[in-house]
């Protein structure tokens, strides 16, 4: 079995169930109950509500509508249905308070939790026995959760200090001085976005179908921006220069009286890195993770542009010997001498840490240490369809008022790393893992 062919199998799927459902229930397992109940992001519903959601969503994508199966409860199933995507001005109205009265007890949401994975999990070895059973949708709830788990990372950063607690033995890498920057030659090409409906056994509707966009020759950031550049925009007054800013972003600046990136803090006359477990004095080296907004006012400020979509997967993926590659180091599988990436570390790394994962061109770091935000709005391929099953999964976000961002964090799975898959937010949503790196034309 070569390696391409082992990726795309990837793990059982029972055993990749089994290790999901241990992953989120170990973390619920360290909030203590007021914590629990609480909303560490003011825009997103409080904790509670996610460890029921995904079972949730599981058990009514598979078991009930796929299956037939029965409800296990119809108000917490209601209840549990969908989150939120609140405007960044979105004060927390729109979602449920965090008292609480407002929600089920902690043992009973345990409960329809354990009920919710034995169905679900019963419901799998049954497709998985079927030759014509909906693998599809086993797929597509096993990486719904996948994708929750890191957006439970973002809520977790949130947490205060005290109400979590770092693993044995676990640090953050802090590294010594960030790496020299460089612009990096990507010669004419084309890049193929999306992936064919028969190549993988699943891909998201926004993947499909694939198609191959010219991209004129550019250059690129060998690294992501680091803390210790991004520092200098913010020295030069960058936070206050309204040149540098959409008139939308600037206003947001002003309302939030917003100085710095999210994750950075002042410490007097020193600034530092608001970590999982605990503040670090600022890790110049480690990529510097912003908004949309930021990213593209820093990006003008330094007379540049952030790179496209067709961009970024040509810098990514290309490969001037042949055709476009699987990953940016070429075929091997994903490991964890390539980058950042599949729960390895709660924090950044040092730029310049995972060489054997450069791209053909020797771009560094394109998968894994923070997303990349492209210029481009999240918007359908053509010939896009929407899913049958859930259709508004990428069609509700169509709208203009988000970007796609590409790569991978240090809590994105292996399983998400394929080359077509595409994530998003809104460009001044503040809690993402998300760097950038800055695009000039041929011989700038």
């Amino acid at each position: 079995m070569n390696a391409r062919t082992e990726f795309r199998i990837g793990p059982q799927l029972l055993e990749q169930f089994d290790r999901n459902r241990r992953r989120m229930q170990a973390l619920y397992a360290t909030l203590p109950d007021d914590a629990y109940f609480g909303r560490p992001i003011p825009l997103r519903n409080p904790l509670v509500f996610y460890e029921g959601h995904v079972p949730a969503f599981s058990h009514a994508q598979l078991v009930r509508k796929v299956l037939g199966g029965a409800a296990i409860d119809e108000s917490l199933e209601h209840l549990f249905a969908r989150g939120i995507d609140p405007h960044e001005s979105t004060t927390g109205a729109k979602a449920r308070g965090n008292e609480a009265d407002e929600w089920p007890d902690r043992a009973d949401v345990a409960a329809f939790r354990d009920e919710a994975d034995r169905r679900v999990r019963a419901a799998i070895e049954r497709v998985l026995d079927d030759p014509d059973g909906p693998l599809e949708v086993v797929h597509r709830i096993l990486e719904h959760e996948t994708m929750h788990h890191e957006t439970l990372m973002y809520l977790w950063h949130a947490l205060p200090f005290e109400d979590k607690r770092p693993p044995d033995g676990y640090a953050p890498d802090i590294g010594g001085a960030p790496p020299q920057q460089a612009m990096v030659e990507v010669p004419v090409g084309r890049a193929q976005l999306g992936v064919a409906r028969d190549e993988l056994p699943f891909a998201w509707d926004n993947e499909l179908p694939t198609h191959a966009e010219h991209v004129p020759a550019f250059r690129i950031q060998r690294h992501k921006v680091t803390n210790a550049e991004y520092l200098e925009f913010v020295e030069a007054g960058g936070y206050r220069d309204q040149r540098w800013w959409k008139s939308e972003d600037w206003a947001w600046l002003r309302e939030h009286a917003i100085e710095h990136p999210h994750f950075w803090q002042r410490d007097g006359q020193a600034w530092s890195w608001r970590g999982m477990f605990g503040p670090v004095a600022l890790p110049p080296a480690w990529p510097v993770w912003v908004t949309h907004a930021e990213a593209s006012a820093y990006a003008r400020w330094r007379g540049m542009a952030l790179p496209t979509e067709g961009q970024y997967q040509r810098a990514a993926l290309g490969d001037p010997d042949g055709p476009q590659r699987r990953f940016p180091w070429g075929e091997e599988a994903p490991q964890e001498h390539h980058g950042n990436f599949g729960f390895k570390s709660y924090d950044p790394q040092p730029s310049g840490s995972h060489p054997d994962g450069a791209s053909a061109w020797g771009v560094e770091d394109l998968v894994g240490n923070g997303w990349e935000w492209t210029a481009t709005p999240f918007a359908p391929f053509p010939g896009f369809v929407p899913m049958p099953e859930y259709p508004e999964y990428s069609a509700d976000f169509f709208d203009g008022q988000h970007y796609v961002m590409k790569g991978a964090s240090p809590a994105t799975v292996v399983e998400l790393l394929r080359p077509s898959f595409r994530n998003w937010f809104r460009p001044r949503y503040p809690y993402v893992f998300a760097g950038f790196r800055c695009v000039g034309g041929a011989g700038r």
